[in-house]
């Protein structure tokens, strides 16, 4: 009996150790099939992710790559990826050149010789482009002369309109009595006649007759970025006509007081570009491009004592002085009619003044520059000397929004809200604009 139930119970075992180990061949499989299954997937997603991923972001695939070979150790494969991304910025600036140089003009001013009067003060920093004309009547510097007409400076331009309007500096082309010429690429000479100048920006469009000019697209000035290509092209010294120089942003937003020019008269700037691009005397009212060929600024100013240090008027500043002139044949400027000094820390401590912003309204130095013109916007509004302008329709007045750069965003006929400390309180004020007469 035992000897029989020994027996059943190996048989026992031996069924049992047999079902184990089909279960286990059988778990085996299933893990087999499911890493086989999971691959396959993988692989056939993966592909398809990767198909669709370079052609939607192809430059992330080829650069990608190029930091795989440049991180290899493969040194030649590393300088060979260098080398083509210089010839391909090079190429990008030629490009650019050769299709925006036909539509740069240099301006030639001229003046009878009898007409010349003393000489030009020189600012000192920074200073216009605009060409200083001879220190006297005549051509060597001396009182008299005869009725002959001389250059005596030069600037730069280019067409925004294929009929000849041509946009540059209001410095450039503001002698009343002077004659201007334009100069295009290929070394044709047109008379030239000014058609607006811009009471407040160094902004001034003058015509030529003629049709099919080349013409350059006017960017986005709003969408710069500090050290993005800047392209320059102006008539350098008023002798090399289309000179080209490259560089980058080097600062936005700037403000500063500039002078020199043509006349010898000074202008508030603000708001502006800096560009490291050479720039030289002569370079006023040239384009400033960006590496796709669009006009980003017009050069303006340059830094007097310093290397590559040049200035730049945005852009949008200047498309809408051209569409009202292309509309209405004249430049309408809104206006408040207050004058005021920006405030900032110094300035509320020095005055003991309730905020480190906005722009405190006060007189000028002679009897006639009144803090609030008479019979302006601002003195129908009610605003009175020592008042401060603290907002215009809920934007804050500050080193990135001067009160002037935000009067001109708006129209003629346009009602501001204004928030204005005034004799202890803050009150809101409404103001029309009205156009500011020339």
């Amino acid at each position: 009996m035992e000897m029989e139930k020994n027996k059943e119970d190996v048989q026992t075992e031996s069924v049992g150790t047999t079902s184990q180990k089909s279960s286990k061949k059988i778990f085996l499989f299933v893990i087999i099939l499911v890493v086989i299954l999971s691959s396959g997937f993988g692989a056939v997603f993966g592909f398809m992710a990767g198909e669709i991923s370079q052609k939607v972001f192809p430059n992330i695939f080829k650069n990608t790559a190029n930091l795989q070979n440049i991180f290899s150790g493969n040194a030649n494969t590393s300088r060979d990826i260098i080398k083509q991304q210089i010839v391909e910025e090079d190429s990008a600036v030629i490009d650019v050149v050769e299709k925006s140089s036909p539509a740069v003009v240099s301006i030639v001013i001229s003046k009878n010789l009898s007409q010349l009067q003393g000489s030009l003060s020189p600012f000192d920093f920074p200073s216009f482009f605009g060409l200083p004309q001879p220190g006297g009547n005549g051509q060597d510097g001396t009182q008299g002369g005869g009725s002959q007409e001389q250059k005596i400076g030069g600037g730069t331009g280019f067409f925004v309109s294929a009929d000849g309007m041509v946009v540059t500096n209001k410095h450039v082309v503001e002698d009343t009595t002077a004659d201007y010429t334009v100069v295009t690429n290929d070394g044709k000479e047109y008379p030239a006649k000014v058609l607006a100048k811009d009471p407040v920006n160094d902004i001034a469009l003058v015509k030529i007759e003629g049709n099919n000019f080349p013409t350059l697209k006017l960017g986005d000035s709003t969408s710069l970025k500090i050290g993005q290509t800047t392209i320059a092209i102006g008539n350098s010294l008023g002798e090399f006509s289309n000179t080209v120089s490259k560089g980058i942003i080097s600062g936005l937003q700037r403000s500063l007081t500039a002078g020199g020019g043509v006349s010898g008269g000074s202008e508030q700037l603000s708001n502006i570009i800096q560009t490291d691009a050479a720039i030289n005397p002569g370079n006023s009212g040239g384009p400033l491009l960006d590496i796709n060929g669009d006009v980003i600024g017009i050069n303006v100013a340059m830094a007097q004592g310093a290397q590559n240090i040049g200035f730049a008027i945005p852009i949008n500043q200047v498309k809408k002085v051209v569409d009202q002139v292309k509309t209405t044949g004249k430049i309408s400027t809104p206006y408040l009619g207050v004058r005021y000094i920006p405030i900032d820390s110094t300035i509320q401590k020095s005055n003991n003044l309730p905020y480190n912003y906005g722009a405190l309204i006060l007189r000028g130095q002679k009897i006639t520059d009144f803090a609030v013109i008479p019979g302006s916007p601002a003195d129908k509004a009610g605003i009175v000397e020592n008042d401060i302008v603290l907002e215009i329709n809920g934007t804050k007045i500050d080193e990135k929004n001067s009160l002037a750069d935000l009067i001109a965003k708006y129209n003629i006929n346009d009602t501001l809200t204004l928030k204005v400390w005034d004799k202890g309180k803050e009150k809101d004020v409404q103001v029309i604009l009205a156009e500011l007469k020339q």
